[in-house]
């Protein structure tokens, strides 16, 4: 979109809409060799924390329904990542990380420690460099922390 007499008109956004999906790339490019997804990695981090976490409350931190986190976490149980110790259907769970589940989660975080790096670190382009900053100053992350 432009202007009648000037340079385009950016949206914030649609920018960081943008940025997003290329985020999102980089991290599906580099969970791949860990047979991850960024949704599961998602899960395995509200799982490992938020200890006691319901499955109200993984959906809701994941922004899907609850049918959709029983469904995720039926599919991370059944790949070795995590225990249920559902004692039936409606009464509360206790969702852990099992030491395979641990492992990932360590090697999925180094994974998103090199795509911040690379997309926000000292060899990014300034203006993701800045943002990067942004972020950690905005959430109080220290420096060098994904």
């Amino acid at each position: 979109m432009t202007t009648e007499n000037g340079p385009p008109v950016t949206s914030t956004s649609i920018v960081l809409l943008a940025l997003a999906r290329q985020i999102e790339d980089e991290l599906t490019t580099a969970l791949a060799p860990l047979e991850l997804t960024v949704r599961r990695l998602g899960l395995l981090g509200h799982i490992a924390g938020v200890p006691g976490a319901s499955f109200s409350d993984l959906a809701r931190m994941s922004g899907i329904s609850v049918q959709s986190a029983h469904s995720a976490v039926k599919g991370l149980v059944a790949a070795g990542l995590v225990l249920d110790h559902t004692a039936r259907a409606g009464t509360a769970s206790t969702i852990e990380l099992t030491e395979e589940g641990a492992r990932l989660l360590r090697a999925a975080r180094e994974a998103s420690a090199e795509v911040d790096e690379r997309l926000f670190g000292p060899g990014a382009d300034p203006v993701r460099r800045r943002l990067g900053e942004a972020v950690r100053a905005a959430f109080s992350l220290p420096e060098g922390s994904g």
